[in-house]
């Protein structure tokens, strides 16, 4: 960490003018900015009260329902006549009640609160009916949904970018889903991929891959056994299916970024990044990228490498720096496996520190390298700009529903190139993301 510390060192004047920077960028978006859809939705819907909690457990074992009839079912017998005292923990809906409450309040729920809920569910479908509760919940789904998913095609993502495209944004999208789980979800992924870079290359209207939108791709949805002991058929089997996906977007010029995994992953993943920038028929592309992340005591060391491997093969690569997606996975697994330390930092001081030791080199790597960082804090955005002259030379990233004040500000008042990280799905792939960008939403308080 001393070493990180010295790296994102800023002299007394800097960090004071950073400090002042990111505090007038938030008084501005608190002076001049309306509501967003999540705060106007949390107002409506009171996802923080018992209430709001309750329609939350029904609504999430709903994504699960595949028709109307059988959630009209499932609200009258679970809610109306359900024993719940009796089932709670036993797989019914108000079993992650506890959880919820946690993500969104910060408390765990009693079991003379959670009969609470049951209580609170049952006088509202009472005095409604199943349908219009029915009703109600899809469009407390659906109004989460457009919040953070762009679409649930790709054209129809397309289509709702093309206001923000129009002011200058660009995008990167990303074919919402997680891990494939056999090699029927691999090939459902690959095909959701190949199909998405041919829209997406119908729109890249520019000589440029940095201004033409872009794909961000997970390996772990490409093969069902993306782990360390399958490494002998995973890693040839993953360089020939990003392979194929990478030279589809180069031969539509749009950006190809392979997202993130977990720290036990990273190894793989640098042996897939590695095949993919030795590989000739990519040569001439500079929409190949990369994503860091910065929780990740190695996070450095791969920038590093990354910046290495770009100078054997004469590249240049995209590198996205992100904060980080898997803090409590690396954490618990790590506890799991009874190691002496864990793959990330600890203290989000740390995390930030390693951010802005990062964001420098990238910054001083610019060469080989084509920095992007995507951040929704104000003063990670203050140092970014202040450790960088300004110009079109990096991008910074934000998540679609998250940030959108800050980056317009920035993009307005400072000319910065913003990109939106977009995911495009249906329902039935919205619950574990929605999960995480809950949590992500309120990560800084």
């Amino acid at each position: 960490m001393h070493q990180r510390a010295a790296e994102a060192r800023l002299n007394p004047a800097d960090r004071t003018a950073i400090v002042d920077h990111a505090a007038a960028l938030v008084e501005q978006i608190r002076a001049e900015t309306k509501p967003t859809t999540m705060s106007r939705f949390l107002g409506e819907y009171g996802l923080s009260t018992k209430e709001g909690i309750a329609l939350m457990c029904l609504a999430e074992a709903m994504l699960r329902v595949p028709d109307t009839f059988t959630i009209d079912a499932l609200i009258s017998d679970k809610i109306v006549s359900g024993d719940w005292a009796r089932h709670l923990g036993s797989g019914s809906p108000l079993v992650n009640a506890s959880t919820w409450a946690l993500l969104l309040t910060g408390n765990v729920l009693t079991e003379d609160e959670t009969q609470g809920l049951v209580h609170n569910l049952r006088g509202v479908v009472r005095r409604l009916g199943e349908p219009i509760v029915r009703t109600a919940i899809a469009r407390a789904m659906t109004e989460l949904g457009e919040q953070f998913v762009l679409g649930r095609t790709i054209e129809e993502a397309m289509q709702r970018a093309a206001t923000s495209e129009q002011r200058g944004y660009t995008y990167s999208y990303d074919m919402l889903g997680e891990a494939a789980r056999t090699e029927e979800d691999a090939a459902r992924y690959q095909a959701a991929y190949a199909e998405a870079i041919t829209a997406i290359a119908r729109d890249a209207s520019t000589s440029s891959v940095r201004d033409n939108p872009g794909i961000s791709v997970k390996l772990s949805a490409l093969h069902p056994r993306y782990e360390y002991g399958k490494r002998a058929t995973a890693v040839p089997a993953l360089i020939e299916r990003a392979g194929n996906l990478a030279r589809q977007a180069a031969a539509g010029n749009i950006g190809f970024n392979l997202d993130a995994e977990e720290a036990d992953r990273l190894d793989l993943s640098l042996d897939i990044v590695d095949a993919l920038l030795g590989d000739p028929d990519l040569a001439d592309w500079d929409g190949f990228g990369v994503v860091v992340q910065a929780y990740a005591q190695r996070a450095a060391p791969v920038i590093a490498w990354l910046d290495e491997r770009a100078r054997h093969y004469q590249r240049r690569i995209m590198v996205r720096l992100v904060k980080g997606a898997y803090w409590d996975t690396e954490i618990k697994r790590a506890q799991t496996l009874g190691l002496a330390g864990f793959p990330v930092f600890t203290r989000k001081i740390h995390t930030d520190i390693s951010y802005l030791a990062c964001a420098r080199q990238l910054l001083n790597r610019q060469d080989r390298i084509y920095p992007q960082f995507a951040t929704h804090n104000a003063h990670t955005a203050a140092a970014v700009l202040a450790m960088s002259p300004p110009g079109p030379h990096y991008e910074l990233q934000r998540l679609h529903g998250m940030g959108e004040a800050l980056h317009e500000l920035l993009r307005t008042e400072h000319e910065t190139r913003c990109r939106i990280y977009a995911p495009v799905g249906s329902h039935q792939d919205l619950l574990a993301y929605l999960v995480r960008r809950l949590l992500e939403n309120g990560a800084n308080s």
